[in-house]
């Protein structure tokens, strides 16, 4: 089945407009602040006001609407507020992936940024198409898809808050300085937290695909890996642990699954 078009793309209008002006405003405050690393944390709390303004303008079923609402608000405020805690600890100190970004464009640097938010709120529109086909689904109840999405989502929650918990237990060890995390989940990949991540996306797949045109974000999870795994995430982490740990890290790369979770491997 196909979703209603003529409820879809009104939406969607909503949808690009609301992350795109607020990405904006986070661009004017990161260079009051000289501290782009606030794009992460308004990244991930611009998912709320997008789910909210979609589920009150949708017209959809109020409980799969709430519940979409309530999984996507959960999310986005639980990582929010831990990249807010993150880069309130470090300010001014600025992460070391943009810092990067800095020294590849120093002529040009607010200008790069400015298209690089933009293209951050361009990617919340993107992945809020699940969203926009659950909130315009008026069928009434709650169906099988819907409820292995919600569960597939609270497990990826609960494996991301365990691994963030984690790498911070490790990281407030003095002795763990200029080490690599290699305990709990942390043991089994290289970034569980990331495939964590990963699996949320799945799991607000699942939970479309109760919904006509669900199948259509299909990509949603795959663009979610891709930038994970070879744009923001995993690339820019890794060069800047192997810079800064060096012949460590080198030894957890051979020895560990850089995304998927697997038992570990032996050093060459």
């Amino acid at each position: 089945m196909m979703p209603e078009w003529a409820e879809f793309w009104p939406l969607m209008a909503f949808v690009l407009a609301i992350p795109m002006l607020m990405m904006a405003g986070v661009w004017v405050i990161s260079r009051v602040l000289n501290n782009a690393g606030i794009v992460d944390i308004f990244w991930s709390y611009g998912f709320i006001p997008v789910a909210l303004a979609c589920a009150l303008l949708g017209g959809g079923d109020v409980a799969r609407s709430f519940v979409l609402v309530l999984m996507v608000t959960i999310w986005a405020a639980r990582l929010g507020t831990y990249l807010f805690i993150r880069v309130a600890k470090h300010h001014p100190e600025e992460d070391g992936r943009y810092a990067t970004l800095r020294k590849q464009f120093p002529d040009h640097t607010w200008a790069m940024f400015f298209g690089f938010f933009e293209a951050q709120g361009l990617l919340i529109a993107l992945l809020s198409v699940p969203f926009v086909l659950v909130f315009i689904n008026g069928a009434p109840g709650l169906g099988v898809f819907e409820y292995a999405g919600a569960a597939l989502w609270l497990l990826a929650m609960l494996g991301e808050s365990v691994a963030d918990a984690q790498l911070n237990l490790f990281r407030a060890d003095p002795e763990s300085k200029g080490k690599t995390c290699r305990v709990g989940l942390w043991r089994y990949s290289r970034h569980p937290n990331y495939f964590c991540e990963w699996l949320v996306w799945v799991g607000y797949f699942v939970y479309a695909l109760g919904s006509p045109g669900g199948w259509l974000a299909a990509y949603a999870p795959a663009l979610m890996y891709f930038f994970l795994t070879r744009v923001t995430g995993i690339k820019a982490t890794e060069e800047h642990a192997v810079r800064s740990r060096g012949e460590d890290y080198r030894e957890y790369q051979w020895t560990t699954n850089a995304f998927f979770p697997w038992w570990p491997h032996r050093a060459p």
